[in-house]
């Protein structure tokens, strides 16, 4: 299933929302907001609830490519984030909408 880019037109995301956004469990999301907690850092609800921003969700981006696309640990990850985000981000970016283009091309020849 081709990968959607989610739309972020919110100010803060609900854990279970930013879980569907990337198509992992919420405790992946948990887990990696704790493991990351110098960079994500979730706003709390009254009701103790992790809402998060646009850039967190970002952020949740690079590392699941940088985790369960390339493979990398979580600490590589963090290492590679903290040099080079934005270039990481932008990678994701290009490699969802290579994703996208391919799924649009196998669409295209099955109908042929």
């Amino acid at each position: 299933m081709p990968y959607k880019e989610p739309v972020i037109e919110q100010f803060h995301y609900p854990i279970g929302q930013v879980a569907q956004m990337l198509n992992v469990d919420i405790s992946t999301i948990r887990y990696w907001s704790d493991k990351f907690d110098e960079i994500i850092k979730p706003q709390r609800t009254v009701r103790g609830n992790r809402m998060y921003t646009p850039q967190d969700i970002e952020t949740f981006t690079i590392i699941h490519n940088l985790v369960k696309n390339q493979g990398m640990t979580l600490e590589g990850a963090k290492k590679r984030i903290s040099e080079n985000r934005e270039g990481e981000y932008e990678n994701v970016k290009i490699i969802k909408r290579l994703e996208n283009i391919k799924a649009k091309l196998l669409e295209i020849k099955d109908l042929l």
